[in-house]
């Protein structure tokens, strides 16, 4: 009788059923949850642009370890000359800041609706922005003694810190421009486009004078004159995006005018190929920004423009390709913050108990490197996924912290900053 009761065994196919199912409730609630108001192409923009940071400085920089089992930072740009392209595709800061610029314009219209003062909109921003870089800092200014203690390489603790401040720096670019948005919107009423080519001309003209006939008597700081400029272009375009001044036509010359100056800046006046620092280079384009960076920026904000309406038909009554979507979205800062210690969770200990582990701790030269890197990526992001379910409390107000709490965090994270400008 027990035999003939007994539920029939299930099959791999009724196994992933159950949380299959799930997932499509859970897809199906999110979305119905969502406003029928909602941009949703641009929530698809900016998680396409927060998920290139991690893959590209997963798949762009990898690590070589010395006799001694210390782990020091390597580019297969260096050796691999077909890298270089990738990252035309992984530097997605042209689309980050488009979609930034864009965003604030509508948050400010709302917090002045709101009767919420400039100050009062700006703060709110910083805190939720501040907040995360806090958290990330404060936890290496912890692991900075731990790690040593516990039979880790100071090398290796000095190449973590490189690789946790990489991206950090961009939050404070962001929260620059985010607190000259009055300031663009006023431009961009006033010049309209040339708003944004003003600053195409500022970056051009610093890069005559760093790589004219005369550069060796030019100071070195002038380079980074570029800074604001070049990375603000992208955020203007978004402001005159949100302002309606930036439609069909004028994407289709962002997209044609960028990629032909793209093409003609590497063909003829040979900027470097590489979007990104390659270790010994004697020229970069992205520390500060060159003319390069902006017309990559221009074809892929024209691009962006170009395809909102698509991308948006494509997000909507889908709810399977809309939910990752919103995860994105709302680890928005985890990501950001903490993938690149999720990659060091791997390697160090990975290093420190197998030694030489292909696309994790040889020197990345080589095809096997790429294509062992390439595996390694869904480890990264489960590990990444791991430490957000831990650290994500950073990133909403610090309700469980008391106020001495709080104190001690931000002191840490004073710390580390120290640490990290000495290493840096």
């Amino acid at each position: 009788m027990a035999d003939t009761l007994a539920a029939p065994p299930r099959t791999p196919r009724a196994l992933a059923a159950g949380p299959l199912t799930a997932l499509r409730r859970a897809a199906a609630r999110v979305d119905a949850k969502t406003p029928a108001d909602r941009d949703r192409a641009l929530d698809g923009l900016r998680a396409l642009a927060l998920l290139a940071v991690p893959v590209g400085h997963w798949m762009l920089g990898g690590f070589t370890r010395s006799p001694d089992g210390a782990l020091h930072n390597a580019s297969p740009l260096s050796t691999l000359g077909f890298f270089a392209p990738l990252s035309w595709v992984l530097q997605m800061l042209g689309v980050f800041f488009l979609v930034g610029g864009h965003s604030s314009v509508r948050s400010l219209e709302r917090a002045r609706a709101k009767g919420v003062t400039y100050g009062g909109w700006l703060r709110a921003r910083a805190v939720r922005l501040l907040r995360p870089v806090l958290g990330v800092a404060a936890v290496w200014a912890a692991l900075i003694p731990l790690l040593p203690a516990l039979g880790v390489p100071e090398d290796t603790v000095r190449t973590g810190a490189t690789l946790v401040v990489q991206p950090l720096w961009y939050i404070g670019v962001y929260l620059g421009l985010t607190a000259l948005t009055p300031l663009c919107v006023a431009a961009g009423r006033r010049l309209g486009g040339w708003s944004a080519g003003l600053l195409v001309a500022s970056v051009a003209a610093v890069d005559l004078l760093r790589y004219g006939p005369w550069a060796g008597s030019v100071p070195s700081w002038v380079a980074l004159l570029n800074i604001l400029p070049g990375w603000l272009f992208g955020y203007q375009l978004g402001v005159l995006w949100a302002q309606g001044r930036l439609g069909r036509p004028a994407a289709r010359v962002l997209l044609l005018g960028g990629g032909a100056l793209f093409a003609a800046l590497l063909l003829v006046f040979h900027y470097p190929a590489s979007m990104v620092g390659v270790p010994g280079a004697e020229r970069t384009n992205s520390h500060p920004p060159s003319l390069l960076v902006l017309a990559l920026a221009a074809f892929q904000c024209g691009a962006a423009v170009l395809l909102r309406e698509r991308l948006g038909r494509l997000l909507t009554g889908r709810p399977l390709l809309w939910l990752p979507v919103v995860v994105v979205n709302l680890s928005a800062m985890t990501i950001f913050c903490w993938h690149q210690s999720a990659m060091l969770a791997v390697a160090v200990p990975g290093a420190a108990a197998l030694g030489a582990v292909p696309g994790l701790s040889t020197a990345p030269d080589s095809l096997g490197w790429v294509l062992a890197r390439l595996a390694l990526l869904p480890l990264f992001g489960a590990v990444l996924v791991a430490v957000g379910w831990f650290t994500r409390r950073f990133d909403g107000p610090w309700t469980a912290f008391s106020r001495g709490g709080k104190a001690v965090a931000g002191a840490a994270a004073a710390l580390f900053a120290a640490y990290a400008l000495g290493v840096v």
